[in-house]
């Protein structure tokens, strides 16, 4: 039977101190995960983020299906923290000038439209820079956009299997395997906010900002690493080898008696104190085919039996105690449930619970940056659909009852009433 961990209320940060984007107006048009997990991170850092969506039905990620707390997704829930929320119907004239308004005073725009959506609705950076030339306008896509490639639809899992990556992941017996998260999608949001905060402090220097792009086909390839390095100096095609990179024998999946384990003895050094401190085994540093990392490597199936043979031999508790008193890096191979359930989770205090407007609370990972002075702000779960609406229209754009009224009237926020913000 699963067990969910016991969530403690979260800590509130100490009153009154700074965050790293305090006063930076991002407006968010992104949904689903690379640019919903970008404009997160800023907004965890102060960022004010106000994320633009479609009325009907809003981020695709809102009827994702894993689970839904309060009648909202756990994908949605866990990519839109620290986030104001708007609805607008590009389809009405007058919505697509509140766009424009809230670009003029922003800092920063995000969006991941398929290509020439934004350019359609005039809201691409070439027609709205001249109003605000130090404005940073980041773009997310597939394959770029720019270029033959430009038009294709592509997501995470499309571009793991194009550049090579997924070819690396799984076993050497078995088919390629893509990640069970979505790695492309998130290293892409990742490196998106990494190419926000260049583009803002270049603005500091040069007073202007810029177009900058991220592409999840080149994160992928990227990603790639040192087996895509290794292919363009031998030529070899680098093959799959499951837990075990360049199927090294001592990197990997043992089973002690009651349980497995994952370790890494990547070097001589970790190699020697693992066989004569740990296995008590001084006969596989000694035994010609085990002496040198070249002739391990020859003799690896070999070297794996005679070590699996050994950990088979006693439980697990017992190798862990051994193998961290040796120093040897070894982890236990947790399911999700027991990495959340575990002391190290705990610890270090990686999940928390905070209020949610209609769940009345909703599960919270924290942000795993800390900085010492400028730390992440107090999280605010995801917003509603449209739930700061009017919120954002008063207090950001100085919109009057008048104006308001109009908009709604002209159907800019769909056919639902504007949202009252609390």
């Amino acid at each position: 039977m699963s067990t969910k961990p016991q969530l403690p209320e979260r800590s509130p940060r100490a009153t009154g101190g700074p965050s790293a984007l305090d006063g930076l107006l991002v407006v968010d048009f992104t949904r689903v995960v690379a640019g919903p997990a970008c404009t997160q991170t800023l907004g965890d850092f102060g960022a004010n983020v106000i994320k633009i969506e479609n009325p009907d039905g809003g981020d695709d990620t809102r009827a994702y299906e894993h689970a839904e707390i309060g009648g909202e997704s756990a994908a949605y829930l866990s990519l839109n923290r620290n986030k104001r929320g708007i609805a607008l119907d590009f389809g009405v004239p007058e919505a697509r000038e509140v766009a424009r308004d809230l670009i003029r005073k922003a800092d920063v725009v995000v969006e991941n439209f398929s290509s020439g959506v934004m350019k359609k609705f005039g809201l691409d950076y070439e027609a709205v820079a001249p109003a605000n030339p130090r404005l940073v306008y980041c773009s997310i896509s597939a394959y770029g956009r720019s270029g033959p490639f430009a038009s294709r639809p592509g997501f995470d899992p499309i571009t793991q299997a194009e550049s090579g990556f997924m070819s690396l992941n799984g076993f050497a017996d078995g088919p390629a395997v893509r990640t069970g998260p979505p790695i492309v999608d998130m290293a892409t949001g990742m490196a998106a906010c990494n190419a926000i905060l260049l583009a803002l402090l270049a603005r500091d220097r040069l007073g202007r900002g810029q177009h900058v792009e991220v592409a999840l086909f080149d994160i992928a390839m990227a990603m790639t690493g040192f087996y895509g390095m290794a292919y363009l100096i031998n030529g070899q095609n680098p093959g799959r080898f499951g837990n075990s990179p360049s199927g090294s024998p001592t990197v990997g999946v043992y089973e002690a008696s009651d349980g497995p384990l994952y370790m890494a003895c990547a070097n001589d050094r970790l190699y020697r104190r693992l066989v004569v401190e740990v296995l008590n085994r001084s006969d596989l540093i000694t035994d010609p085919q085990f002496a040198t990392r070249k002739a391990r490597s020859e003799n690896k199936e070999l070297l794996r039996a005679a070590i699996a043979e050994v950990f088979a031999s006693d439980s697990l508790e017992n190798w862990m105690a051994k193998m961290k008193l040796a120093n040897i890096p070894v982890g236990y191979l947790r399911t999700v449930e027991e990495g959340f359930n575990a002391p190290e989770a705990r610890e270090r205090q990686r999940l928390s619970r905070i209020p949610h407007r209609t769940a009345e609370w909703v599960p919270n990972i924290e942000s795993p940056i800390t900085m010492s002075v400028t730390g992440a702000v107090d999280p605010v779960a995801a917003p509603l659909l449209g739930e700061h609406t009017e919120n954002v229209l008063r207090e950001t754009l100085g919109y009057d009852e008048r104006r308001i009224g109009e908009l709604v009237q002209k159907g800019a926020f769909g056919s639902r009433k504007v949202p009252t913000s609390v």
